[in-house]
């Protein structure tokens, strides 16, 4: 099951730019009223087949939380890939 967490928490202007064809940054913004230690994790997949990959290399905001990503050797192989942000506290 999924939980819902607190209201506020939850991310927010979540994007990712791909440039030089292999390099895709993500970014978002911390939940407006999570908790000072909650600390976010992204996931991605280009299908609901393929495994996850978690992010390798975060992109930390002055507090310490992961508020983006820097993903290099991208591969996507369909029109739409998967992404999930959790956060936990």
């Amino acid at each position: 099951p999924l939980f819902a967490g607190m209201n506020g928490s939850a991310i927010e202007n979540f994007s990712c730019v791909i440039y030089s064809i292999s390099l895709m940054n993500c970014t978002w913004q911390v939940g407006r009223d999570a908790p000072a230690d909650t600390q976010y994790f992204l996931y991605w997949q280009n299908s609901r087949d393929d495994e996850e990959m978690e992010c390798e290399l975060y992109i930390k905001d002055e507090n310490g939380r992961n508020m983006g990503c820097r993903f290099q050797n991208v591969r996507i192989e369909t029109e739409k890939a998967h992404f999930l942000v959790n956060g936990s506290s």
